[in-house]
């Protein structure tokens, strides 16, 4: 088969949403289902009720831990033998906190384990994921590939300095993006490669960070997934690549 584009016109628009369990990935795919042309997948570590009830003819849910490549093969196998393309991909799978691991303050907080499993989690698993979706975006329709990231992860916007692994490997998943979207120029001209920063929306992530936060800059996940939807419906190729807000304007790597 080589490099050859196939064209995907003839079938509906598929979407993929990885992390959807719950918070802004369920989000997503609330809203995708909205749209009465989208089949949607979704892909969780375990499923949530939420994400259950939901299941339906437009709805198929697979099973996906992201740091495990043998899982995101499988995951993406299924749905590659059962449609040609995927017009639509959004990756919000992401750590911050979990249990004893919190953002570190300070140099002394940091250890091997906690930043390998920042990196494996924020970095490694979205750009593996890449490289198994990509048969399935070389196709001759517009496509998107849209990954969460974070403002911290801007080396230039960073004036407050800590949150050492969450900050690195956000930083790193841009670099790994950016990366892929100048590969899949070549390989997938159509996709548009992008990495975005939700604002900070009230879910289980954020929520023991949120005592600072005033109340118009805390979004509700409906309000963050109508904006970034937004946002991606204005893109356009020469934007692949990019790190924006959920306003659309570009941000500082």
């Amino acid at each position: 088969m080589g490099d050859r584009t196939v064209s995907a016109s003839s079938t509906p628009s598929v979407a993929l949403v990885v992390g959807a369990g719950r918070g802004i990935g369920l989000g997503f795919v609330r809203h995708l289902l909205a749209k009465p042309e989208m089949q949607v997948y979704a892909t969780h570590r375990s499923p949530s009720p939420e994400l259950q009830a939901l299941a339906g003819d437009r709805l198929r849910c697979l099973p996906m831990d992201i740091t495990d490549e043998a899982q995101i093969s499988a995951a993406i196998a299924t749905i590659q033998a059962e449609t040609p393309a995927l017009h639509t991909v959004i990756n919000c799978v992401g750590l911050l906190h979990d249990g004893p691991l919190q953002p570190e303050k300070s140099l002394r907080h940091l250890n091997a384990e906690q930043l390998s499993r920042y990196f494996q989690i924020n970095s490694i698993g979205p750009v593996l994921l890449a490289k198994h979706l990509q048969p399935l975006l070389k196709h001759s329709d517009r496509a998107l590939f849209a990954t969460l990231s974070a403002k911290l992860a801007s080396i230039g916007d960073n004036q407050l300095g800590g949150w050492y692994g969450y900050r690195a490997s956000k930083t790193a998943l841009n670099m790994f993006m950016h990366t892929v979207a100048v590969e899949f120029r070549r390989t997938c001209p159509r996709a548009i490669v992008v990495t975005l920063h939700p604002g900070t929306t009230d879910t289980e992530l954020s929520a023991p960070f949120q005592g600072n936060v005033p109340p118009e800059k805390l979004f509700s996940v409906d309000r963050t997934v109508t904006q970034l939807l937004a946002v991606l419906d204005q893109l356009t190729p020469s934007d692949s690549g990019g790190f924006f807000s959920w306003d659309g304007s570009r941000l500082p790597w």
